[in-house]
This record gives structure tokens, sequence and C-alpha cells, in this order.
């Protein structure tokens, strides 16, 4: 399925350090001319202010590149579903705090009531993995989740494996084919990236 003409539902929670990275995740949904993009963040992407991003500025970045109000509250991410707003969420980047909650059904964040929203029309759900204990406690989740239906993942791999064995981060180069294969069910593969 190509993704013209359709609304996707981007979903960024708290690994700072990929921020940067956001706005090229817009740029290629835009030249997939997809209908509209609508940004939903967690509670600390609004509120934090870290060495990779003031607060406020990103949240003017995306209001401004994608053109859509943010979700930004659990009351407003609650109506992803029963308004149909997306046809898909991409969860980019999804730290392992949101893996861990997802993975229990714990919703406390815009973008998990998103998601649960999202998953109770049977909508498909991409997550691009971004988290220094991805092959430490977090790999149970990543499994978990990996065996949940309607939820793929954006392969990804190590990092930094000599200075954070544990961490993961998706391949950002795949996003777009991993969301193609998700939306006619499929996972894209394979899911453990080469180390570049």
């Amino acid at each position: 399925m190509e993704l013209e003409n359709l609304s996707i539902g981007l979903a960024i929670t708290g690994s700072f350090c990929n921020f940067s990275e956001v706005k090229g995740v817009i740029d290629s949904l835009k030249e997939q001319k997809v209908k509209k993009i609508i940004p939903i963040i967690s509670d600390s992407v609004k509120q934090m202010d870290t060495r990779f991003y003031k607060a406020k500025d990103f949240y003017k970045m995306l209001e401004e590149n994608t053109k859509q109000n943010v979700i930004d509250s659990i009351v407003k991410a609650e109506a992803v579903g029963p308004k149909k707003l997306v046809d898909v969420i991409l969860v980019c980047p999804c730290t392992g705090n949101t893996l861990a909650k997802l993975a229990n059904g714990i919703i406390d964040t815009p973008v998990l009531m998103a998601i649960k929203s999202h998953l109770r029309n049977n909508k498909t759900v991409v997550i691009g993995v971004s988290t220094n204990d991805g092959l430490g406690k977090s790999f149970r989740n990543i499994a978990e989740l990996m065996d949940t239906k309607n939820i793929y993942f954006v392969p990804f791999r190590q990092d930094d494996y000599v200075g954070k064995p544990k961490s993961l981060v998706l391949d950002y180069s795949c996003i777009i084919d991993t969301l193609k294969l998700a939306l006619h069910g499929e996972q894209m593969q394979p899911v453990l990236a080469r180390i570049k």
C-alpha cells in the first residue's frame, strides 16, 4: 500500500538525542504525498528542555512542519480512535519506557492513549525503537509487542555496541518501507539491521 492520501499520526516520545531526526521523518512522509501528519507527543516531550532541544522550540517545529495542531494531552489523544483521525500511527522515536507501558497495558501519556484508541479500531501501529536497554530489560517488551496483532517494528540495530552494548536504535532509512509493508500486515525483514 502506498502512503499517498493517508493520514499518519507521528507519535514522539522522550528519546531526546533522536529529535534531530524528526524533521527528516516529516520530510520523508511529505515526499510520499501523505494527506496529513498529526504530531502526538508524550508529556516529557511537551515539558522538558534538554541539551538537544528546548520543548517550546520542538513543539513549534512540529506545528510549522506538519501544519497540524499537536496532540499533547490524554483528552485530545482519546479522540484518535473514535474520530478515526489517522490511518496509521508511527511511534518515532519510541523509548523503552513507552515500550514497557504499552506491553503491559499502562496508558498514562498522550502517545499511549492515542495508540490504545487507534488499536481498538484494528488499525496499524509502527514502532521505531530507541532505548539504551533494548538488549536488556526492554528486550522482553520488544518481544511481547512484536508478537502483538497490528504492531510492527522499524528494523533496528545496536547504535554503539562498544560504549552502550545494550542500546538499540531504529534504522531511519527503513521507515517508509516499513510503513508500506505494515499496512499490508507484513513485518519488514530483517528486523535486526546491520551495524552501520
